[in-house]
């Protein structure tokens, strides 16, 4: 029976490998695609800065919190019912993302849109290693790889497009015709499932992980506009997330089939990359949320401006993916990934030096720079995480190593957005207090302006232009010291004693 499936699906390796690339296309598209219609998607739906990134986040976390999930019915109902599943689900998802009308009805649709894309990236790697034989395995890594990058690449200029042409809601509908040749190919094409019988799952972990994960997230994007502790909201999230943190690491170091092998745990490097990939996710997904309004807002680009001067961080790293390919197994892992954070650092040097008299060219210049660095970044640091741990927990590792990498996503979203609202009203208060009118300076630079209402405005406008750029530079900093930070932990990583080519595809899970 197997073999007949084998050859059914290698007779129709092409048409499986379209449907699949579509739906990974599509995934990796909304990855980016929704970033720089933010703040047009902010007015639409009567939202503050703070909580227009929950359109962000919302994703992010659902997609994390349901990976490990997704295996476990992928081995219950079988693989091609997941797929379609979950095509159907992001499709439909999208298509309600499109017509929300409120805040927390495009919160939930992202929501469902992260539940359904949450097996689509595991999944369609899966397929494509099993439709392929082993001495192809690389070539169908490479096509995969290509497909995975467009979103990065053609998403910000895609969304500036549609929001400027058409409507922010164009960057969900996009997705529908997409979905509907994604899920057609994937049913007519890919052979009939074959369930296994799956390990016992935790769902008490799985639960208490939830609840941390999920309160957590909410005391960090509800802190800014509750004044933080000074609400009990805040209090009761905090208090609900210690007791499901709790729960969760008793659980797991005492139950004998705990939502993660325990060996994990013990496996230095894959405890180091993990912690090293939470602070990556940190400065790739905070850089590119908090960009797009960056410019709109204090430099008044167009939104397609915008996109399109977003695009070069995705051409870094498509090219950084493709000179990482020919590195690994010949150059040092850690070596690379040092020059990944090394560039990494001078992307984020050149961000510290923006300015509101600047003209796109910094943009464009620290956007590769920093591209390439993020490139250089994800497949070695993928590669050391699965370099020692045995094959048999490759697949529950990377179900927890991309949990903890798209946590550190949302939060850090959520933390550097944070920051900048805080600091923004900081250094306004600060650059206010010197308004004095008695000062001659001030007084022979802006004549006029202090005597009247109109001229008083237009000073706060461009205090508050000031005060806000800023604040984004000073996230820039701080993300440079985490960046830093990060270099010594390449000292704890083992060397792998060999990058053969089985450890390159469980890299790039």
């Amino acid at each position: 029976m197997a073999q007949a499936i084998s050859e059914h699906d290698a007779a129709n390796r092409w048409p499986i490998t379209i449907s699949i690339m579509l739906a990974t296309v599509m995934n990796s598209l909304d990855t980016t695609i929704a970033n720089v219609a933010l703040p047009h998607m902010q007015g639409s739906v009567s939202a503050s800065p703070e909580q227009i990134t929950w359109v962000l986040t919302s994703y992010i976390v659902a997609a994390a919190v349901m990976t490990p999930l997704s295996g476990w019915l992928a081995d219950r109902i079988g693989r091609k019912r997941m797929f379609l599943a979950s095509i159907a689900l992001f499709t439909a998802a999208s298509m309600l993302c499109g017509v929300a009308t409120s805040l927390p009805e495009i919160v939930l649709f992202r929501l469902l849109q992260g539940v359904g894309g949450a097996a689509l990236i595991p999944l369609s790697q899966a397929v494509l290693l099993d439709i392929n034989p082993p001495e192809k395995h690389g070539q169908a890594m490479a096509i995969w790889g290509a497909g995975a990058i467009l979103g990065p690449i053609l998403g910000p200029a895609l969304g500036g497009y549609f929001t400027e042409h058409w409507s922010w809601r164009w960057c969900f509908y996009i997705n529908l015709p997409v979905g509907i040749l994604a899920f057609l190919g994937v049913f007519l094409f890919i052979s009939g499932d074959r369930t296994r019988s799956a390990k016992r799952f935790d769902f008490l972990g799985f639960g208490m992980l939830i609840l941390f994960i999920s309160a957590f997230q909410m005391l960090l994007d509800r802190g800014p506009s509750q004044d933080w502790f000074h609400s009990r909201e805040i209090w009761a999230e905090a208090i609900l997330a210690v007791i499901g943190l709790w729960v969760f690491v008793v659980h797991t170091f005492t139950t004998a089939h705990p939502f993660f092998d325990r060996a994990l745990i013990r496996d230095r490097n894959f405890v180091t990359a993990s912690v090293f990939g939470f602070f990556i996710g940190i400065l790739l997904f905070s850089t590119m949320a908090l960009l797009p309004p960056m410019m709109q807002t204090l430099l008044g680009y167009p939104v397609l401006t915008s996109g399109l001067v977003s695009m070069p961080r995705g051409i870094g790293s498509f090219l950084a993916m493709f000179i990482v390919g020919r590195l690994i197994g010949r150059v040092d892992t850690r070596l690379i990934l040092f020059t990944g954070l090394s560039l990494s650092c001078i992307a984020l040097k050149q961000m510290m030096d923006f300015d509101l008299s600047m003209n796109v060219r910094p943009f464009i210049t620290s956007g590769i720079v920093q591209g390439l660095g993020i490139g250089l970044l994800f497949v070695p640091l993928s590669t050391l995480a699965f370099a020692t741990i045995p094959a048999h927990l490759r697949p529950e590792g990377s179900s927890v190593y991309t949990l903890i990498r798209n946590l550190g996503s949302s939060v850090g979203i959520s933390i550097m957005n944070a920051l900048v609202v805080a600091n923004s009203q900081k250094m306004h208060a600060s650059l206010a207090s010197g308004v004095d009118p008695s000062n001659p300076v001030l007084r022979a630079d802006i004549p006029g302006m202090l005597a009247s209402t109109s001229g008083l405005v237009r000073l706060n406008d461009e205090i508050t232009r000031q005060a806000t750029m800023v604040a984004y530079v000073d996230d820039f900093r701080l993300m440079f010291v985490i960046t830093l930070a990060c270099m010594p932990m390449l000292l704890l990583m083992k060397k792998p004693q060999r990058a053969g080519r089985e450890m390159v595809h469980a890299a790039a899970e």
